[in-house]
């Protein structure tokens, strides 16, 4: 696993331990247990389910709410320069404090935290989260402990959000959320080793790198690119597509092809020559060509690769709902959304911030519309139930 203690301190902002850090909190691979957890402890969604959200319903939620002067805001660690200038100008021009702090380790113990509060309808002590696509989205959404979003009050990201950001299968049409930043799941390969180019998730299983591939033990993105050679799409599959997937990378696996189900380490296997091509996150490939100087290559298969995102939202009983949705706004402008950019070098929301960063060329930071229409989102899972049944099909595939 990766250390914080002991990682090169060039590391300790950006994808690479970000990511791992945010994988975790999705891993279903061995983490069967999590669903179980929370259900055995109560907290798989208790409350009241959310309302038809027609324009009433919002409108209910937000009449009578006035700006407070102050926001406080639940984020991950290392999501924001520690300076906080951003959040320095938010303050500047309009008088709202912020108290940030990042406290959100696990997607799984975060929604522990706080459900006995909002079940209660009590605050939780923040106004705003940022918040990941999976399984505790969908049992914060479906237990209606997300407040609706009042897009009137969202100038700036109906203005220069990406349009692939309407079209989440998590959240169709942002009714709870607007993404704060995102990372891609595609293929890395080592063009010294590999000597033609890798297109298609097809590679992936071509004898000619039999034992050179990797893999993720991470059994949501495992799973994931099964789905996709299987011509299926992730978030409209059930259990015959998981199924089929499953068969798909049997097959590869028991062919020999893939060398070892990595989780954070595959960088260093694919850097070492022990793996040629894996499965890889574009932060990790990212950060190991700028920190190292090496030549890794990061595509896009053609069948497709996914998509994750972190997520703002409010929790429904937030004390300070206008200032959290006037943050929220803020960082849609094209220059705030240029700042966090060039600091955290995750995919940027806002296309035009491209323009206003030192990496306007890198793709892994500013997608092209292109590549946008290649990504998928993951399997949602509404209920731990689901999440298991899911767990039990792919589970052995890296356990055997």
């Amino acid at each position: 696993m990766f250390s914080r203690t002991t990682a090169d301190p060039s590391l300790l902002r950006g994808l690479t331990q970000r990511r791992l850090g945010r994988r975790d909190a999705l891993r279903l691979g061995g983490l069967s247990a999590l669903g179980a957890a929370l259900a055995a402890c109560g907290v798989e969604g208790k409350g009241a389910p959310a309302a038809s959200l027609d324009g009433s319903t919002i409108a209910t939620f937000w009449n009578g709410k006035a700006q407070n002067g102050r926001v406080d805001f639940a984020n991950w660690p290392l999501y924001m320069d520690p300076e906080r200038p951003e959040l320095t100008r938010f303050t500047e021009r309009t008088g709202i404090t912020v108290n940030y702090d990042e406290v959100i380790q696990e997607m799984g113990p975060w929604f522990a935290k706080v459900q006995p509060q909002l079940s209660a309808k009590q605050p939780i002590g923040y106004d705003l989260m940022v918040i990941t696509n999976g399984i505790q989205f969908g049992q914060f959404r479906s237990a209606g402990f997300l407040a609706p979003l009042d897009h009137a009050r969202l100038p700036n990201f109906t203005k220069n959000a990406a349009a692939k950001y309407s079209q989440e299968a998590f959240d169709p049409g942002n009714v709870f959320s607007v993404p704060w930043a995102s990372g891609i799941t595609g293929i890395a390969y080592d063009p010294e080793k590999v000597k033609r180019p890798i297109t298609k998730l097809a590679d992936l299983w071509d004898p000619e790198f039999k034992g050179k591939v990797g893999m993720m033990s991470d059994v949501t993105e495992l799973a994931n690119f099964g789905l996709l050679a299987t011509g299926s799409v992730p978030a409209e599959s059930g259990e015959a597509e998981w199924r089929k997937a499953a068969a798909k990378l049997k097959q590869q696996r028991d062919a020999g092809i893939v060398r070892k189900y990595y989780q954070q380490e595959y960088v260093d296997a694919l850097g070492k020559g022990e793996v040629w091509i894996t499965q890889a996150w574009s932060g990790d490939i990212f950060q190991k060509n700028l920190s190292e100087g090496t030549n890794l290559k990061f595509v896009i298969p053609e069948e497709g690769g996914t998509i994750w995102t972190d997520n703002f939202a409010i929790p429904v009983t937030a004390a300070n709902p206008v200032d959290a949705i006037m943050l929220m706004d803020f960082f849609y402008e094209v220059e705030n959304a240029a700042s966090l950019a060039e600091y955290i070098n995750y995919v940027c929301p806002v296309p035009a911030a491209r323009e206003k960063t030192t990496v306007a060329d890198n793709e892994l930071v500013f997608p092209s519309d292109a590549d946008y229409a290649k990504l998928h989102y993951y399997v949602d899972f509404n209920t731990a139930e689901e999440q298991q049944d899911f767990s039990k099909i792919f589970d052995p595939i890296v356990l055997g």
